[in-house]
């Protein structure tokens, strides 16, 4: 495991709030050096913790207000390389968790009305070998900054 300190999980709970935040502004809300804290966000990217800079989008803003994790089941002869292919060539997945027990994946789906995602529902369950599906929709989300280990007191 690479040391990283308290300082670079406050770095990165910043860079995940923001990921355009400049160094400046970093620097002095952890009391460090513009160059110090340069030099930590370049030591994470060289020991592959920072994996890139992304956006966050309001999907609703674009359309794509509906938010849903749909179950797969396959038969237990089916390669996790055909369960990834069989969701990722539907465009509207977000993304796909291949897990263990029942269900074989989770995969995460954005759409634009409940119509839409009935549509995504019927590909997968012609897609491949799937067996079985179950759609839960979402209502709310809340996601924690996990970047940091937890504190004892």
């Amino acid at each position: 495991m690479p040391e990283v300190d308290e300082i670079d999980h406050h770095v990165l709970r910043l860079l995940r709030e923001d990921g355009r935040r400049t160094f400046s502004e970093m620097a002095e809300l952890v009391g460090l050096s513009v160059a110090a804290v340069k030099r930590r966000v370049d030591r994470l990217r060289d020991l592959g913790v920072i994996t890139g800079f992304t956006v966050q989008i309001d999907y609703a803003k674009l359309g794509w207000g509906i938010e849903a994790f749909t179950e797969l089941r396959y038969p237990g002869t089916t390669p996790v390389s055909e369960i990834v292919r069989t969701a990722t060539e539907v465009p509207e997945v977000v993304a796909v968790f291949t897990i263990a027990g029942d269900p074989d994946a989770l995969i995460h789906v954005r759409v634009r009305d409940l119509g839409h995602l009935q549509q995504v529902i019927d590909r997968l369950r012609r897609a491949g070998d799937v067996t079985g599906t179950k759609t839960l929709l979402v209502l709310g989300s809340w996601t924690r900054d996990a970047l940091a280990p937890p504190r004892t007191r």
